[in-house]
């Protein structure tokens, strides 16, 4: 007799090296469902007070302090700061420069946000051409698009992830101290001249300080229960002075009815936020690597990882559009108001509804998450730089202001990143067609 043929997720599991730490996988997995669904939930959507960001931190002060375990970015840099020195020391080994490796992961994260930008720009014209608001179409475009704050702050981070780890070998502990510290001094100058705006450096000090615990974690010195319990006490602690005495708010996600916002700018509390989180995953590794080592949770863990930026990326889109589908045909019944208890009771089915929507995106849109790879000669420095540039400088708008102003479509800021991908050699010109991978 034959002995049965192995499932699709025994060949995955059997297939994967015994040398990966799936446990970054699962992390990356889980964070980007927490922020898909608390996107979902806190995005009040009503027939008469129409798509209201932050709606249901605004009305209910009681969720703020649930913002510390749902505000997961923390740990993408966690698992970032792994993959990213993983990644960087791998290319030194092979004699791969600077250049060719921030070209490839500027593809990786780069190529899928290209169809976004050109769908939403498409949906802006075009609704403003049909007669269309431009206030509405400008709540719609950047609600869309809030993902790409985060991509622009994490292209960021990989820019300086090489510089990053050098310190890192040096200095060890000290450079992340340091990059906190730094950090703090600029929220200081922000906070007490009461310019949001001198507080940006922060995106990349704050990100880039906490991404180095990613090192840590690769490199060892988080083993043991008692360095993971020390990193939760220094980020709890932290984190409880900032916010007890200092002027820093509760809510770990901007809520219209605080003043300082914790994640717009990115402030030092996220550093601590990020310590308090990550000492106390770690604490479970163990555990949830014994659970990886099931077929079926590590087939399910690389299903999400595959189409995970697409995901993330699309998972808004799918929420406006519903959301202004269900407002224009004034469906009150489909609508409950927010915070009452059919609301509370409809939130797995609104839940279901857009994740059946995000999957259609996913199927549609998903193919640009696998760009080929890339047999090009290393390009010249200034050109991936360049391009990081310009779309970190593109999404960042957008993210803050969406598409379109009080004089009309602002086609400049979505065009920013695909030019910057040409530019920049990240996407390859017709004629010149990066060769598809040998198996």
């Amino acid at each position: 007799m034959h002995s049965p043929r192995p499932s699709r997720a025994e060949q995955i599991h059997a297939a994967t090296p015994s040398s990966r730490n799936r446990v970054v996988d699962l992390l990356r997995a889980v964070a980007i469902t927490v922020v898909v669904l608390g996107h979902w939930t806190i995005i009040a959507v009503s027939a008469d007070g129409g798509i209201q960001p932050h709606g249901v931190l605004d009305a209910a002060r009681w969720t703020h302090p649930l913002t510390w375990i749902f505000q997961v970015m923390p740990i993408f840099f966690l698992v970032g700061g792994y993959s990213n020195a993983l990644s960087w020391r791998s290319a030194r080994r092979r004699g791969l420069g600077y250049a060719p490796w921030l070209r490839s992961r500027l593809r990786r994260l780069g190529i899928p946000v290209i169809p976004l930008l050109l769908v939403w720009l498409a949906v802006c014209g075009i609704g403003l051409a049909a007669g269309a608001a431009p206030a509405t179409l400008q709540l719609a475009s950047q609600m869309a698009l809030v993902p790409t704050w985060f991509l622009a702050a994490y292209l960021l981070v990989i820019v300086a992830a090489p510089a990053c780890l050098v310190l890192w070998e040096r200095f060890g502990w000290w450079s992340v101290a340091g990059g906190v510290l730094l950090a703090g001094i600029v929220d200081a100058g922000s906070i007490l001249a009461d310019r949001p705006l001198l507080g940006y450096p922060n995106y990349l000090l704050v990100w880039a300080s906490f991404h180095q615990v990613g090192f840590a974690w690769l490199d060892g010195r988080l083993a043991g229960s008692a360095r993971r319990l020390a990193l939760a006490g220094i980020g709890a602690a932290g984190l409880a002075l900032l916010v007890g005495l200092g002027p820093y708010p509760v809510s770990m996600i901007t809520a219209a009815t605080d003043e300082i916002s914790n994640s717009s700018p990115t402030r030092v509390t996220m550093a601590f936020l990020g310590m308090a989180q990550a000492g106390l995953i770690l604490l479970a590794e163990r555990p949830l690597a014994a659970l990886l080592e099931r077929p079926r949770v590590w087939f399910l863990t690389v299903l999400v990882n595959q189409r995970i930026m697409t995901w993330f990326l699309w998972h808004l889109t799918a929420l406006v559009a519903l959301a202004h589908l269900l407002i224009a045909l004034d469906a009150r019944p489909l609508l409950p108001a927010p915070l009452s208890g059919v609301w509370w009771l409809t939130r797995p089915l609104w839940c279901l509804a857009l994740l059946g929507l995000t999957a259609l995106l996913v199927l549609a849109f998903g193919r640009f998450e696998s760009p080929r790879a890339d047999d090009r000669p290393a390009p010249a420095l200034w050109r991936p730089v360049l391009a990081a540039a310009m779309v970190c400088a593109g999404l960042a708008v957008m993210a803050d202001a969406g598409m379109v102003g009080a004089g009309g479509l602002q086609p400049l800021w979505p065009l920013l990143p695909p030019a910057g991908m040409l530019i920049g050699g990240i996407v390859a010109l017709p004629g010149r067609r990066a060769r598809t991978p040998q198996p």
